[in-house]
């Protein structure tokens, strides 16, 4: 099951599939049909849609802004939503973080009570650092690359509060947010510059001295605040050969 214009995109995980269409000119036409085939697709292969688990999301920062026709699928209506939960990220209409770091700092916040309980039972601090890394940095880190960048400073603050947290219940330094973000940010640039197969190898354009990379040119603040702006540091930066 693949897309049929290049305007639009499948992802699909297990039994989810999500797609992404761009509507240029107020034509719908091209999504529309999309979906419908998709749908015909999933009834000539046994595959049946859940239609009240399906959601439609329009992100939209025009100034004017006119209502869409409402999606239907199987003449079943599909409802709209402002925000979604995608593999465990929640994305917002308006591509603000606040939800999904409130999420998260919820989980975190919770398993800090079991990192407190096994400082109770004098675990060394290896161990102690190990259960963090596997049970709260998990959480903290979860599609890091795609959100910290455009997180406001309160909402960091936040996130990093429970790093400090789990600092004293340790009793010892631990990486801040921000060096995870960095070594997150290194390390997934570092593989989308070397696998030309990748969707966004394209933008990995080294200058003439082929030191660094060039940076993209942004006209947004939330363009200029994403993971591909801040993705490309120098070769040495990304321990990448010359």
């Amino acid at each position: 099951m693949t897309a049929k214009d290049p305007s639009v995109k499948f992802l699909k995980f297990a039994d989810d599939t999500t797609v992404i269409s761009l509507i240029q000119d107020k034509d719908e036409s091209v999504s529309r049909r999309e979906v419908e085939w998709q749908a015909h697709w999933c009834g000539q292969n046994n595959l049946q849609l859940n239609t009240l688990k399906t959601v439609e999301m329009i992100v939209d920062f025009r100034r004017n802004t006119t209502a869409l026709t409402p999606l239907t699928i199987l003449n079943s209506n599909v409802a709209a939503v402002e925000s979604f939960r995608f593999l465990g990220t929640t994305i917002s209409q308006d591509l603000k973080w606040q939800t999904h770091i409130d999420s998260i700092v919820k989980k975190a916040q919770q398993r800090l009570y079991f990192l407190h309980q096994q400082r109770k039972f004098n675990l060394p601090h290896a161990l102690l650092i190990q259960f963090y890394s596997a049970v709260i940095v998990s959480v903290l880190c979860t599609s890091i690359t795609v959100w910290l960048g455009s997180a406001t400073k309160l909402d960091i603050r936040r996130l990093q509060r429970t790093v400090w947290t789990a600092e004293r219940i340790i009793g010892c330094p631990l990486p801040s947010l921000q060096e995870l973000y960095t070594s997150r940010v290194r390390k997934r640039a570092g593989k989308i510059t070397l696998d030309p197969t990748h969707p966004a190898h394209y933008r990995s354009e080294q200058l003439p001295s082929g030191r660094c990379y060039r940076a993209l040119s942004t006209r947004t603040i939330r363009h200029r605040n994403s993971f591909f702006p801040s993705g490309y540091p120098s070769h040495e930066q990304l321990n990448l050969p010359h």
